[in-house]
C-alpha cells in the first residue's frame, strides 16, 4: 500500500492525468507543485496583476493545504517565481494578508517566463499538517489532563 496520496479539490484544476500532482500528502508532510492563477482552459483567473495572480496562487494553495488536513499556518516553505524581480513588493503585500505570525521559509526567483506568457506569478509550497497548531495542541492536551486529575 502506497503512503502517497494524492490531495485533490474543486477549488484548484488538476493538470491532466499522467503529467504531474498538483499536492501529494505524505504522512504529516504535504508537497505542492507550483501554483498560478492560470485556469485549466489556457486563461486566468482574476484581474491579471501580479499583486491578484500572487492572492490566487497562495489561494490556492491554502485550498489544497486545507483538503489535506491544514491550515496556513502549517505552510513552512514557498518558493516564488517572477517574471519581474521589481513584482517582488507586491507578492510580499500578499503574503503578508496570508501569514501574520510565522512568515514561511521563502526563496525568490526571476524567471523568463511560463507556458503562458500572461503568467508573471507562480508558487510552489511545503507544509507539515499540525505543525502551525502545535502550541495550540499542547495546551489542549495539558487542560485535558488537568480536567482528569
Amino acid at each position: 500500500m502506497s503512503k502517497i496520496e494524492q490531495i485533490v479539490t474543486p477549488e484548484v484544476s488538476e493538470p491532466n492525468p499522467n503529467i504531474f500532482s498538483n499536492c501529494l500528502k505524505v504522512g504529516d508532510q504535504v508537497f505542492l507543485s507550483g501554483m498560478t492563477a492560470g485556469d485549466n482552459a489556457g486563461g486566468l483567473l482574476g484581474d491579471g496583476s501580479p499583486e491578484d495572480q500572487a492572492r490566487q496562487c497562495l489561494t490556492k494553495i491554502e485550498s489544497l493545504v486545507k483538503e489535506a488536513g491544514g491550515t496556513r499556518k502549517d505552510i513552512v516553505k514557498l518558493t516564488i517565481y517572477l517574471t519581474n524581480i521589481h513584482h517582488r513588493v507586491e507578492f510580499g503585500k500578499v503574503r503578508e494578508e496570508f501569514f501574520q505570525e510565522v512568515m514561511p521559509c521563502s526563496t525568490l526567483i526571476e524567471v523568463s517566463g511560463f507556458v503562458q506568457p500572461e503568467i508573471t506569478v507562480e508558487v510552489d509550497a511545503v507544509a507539515i499538517i499540525g505543525a502551525g497548531g502545535l502550541e495550540e495542541q499542547r495546551w489542549a492536551k495539558k487542560r485535558k489532563r488537568s480536567a482528569k486529575d
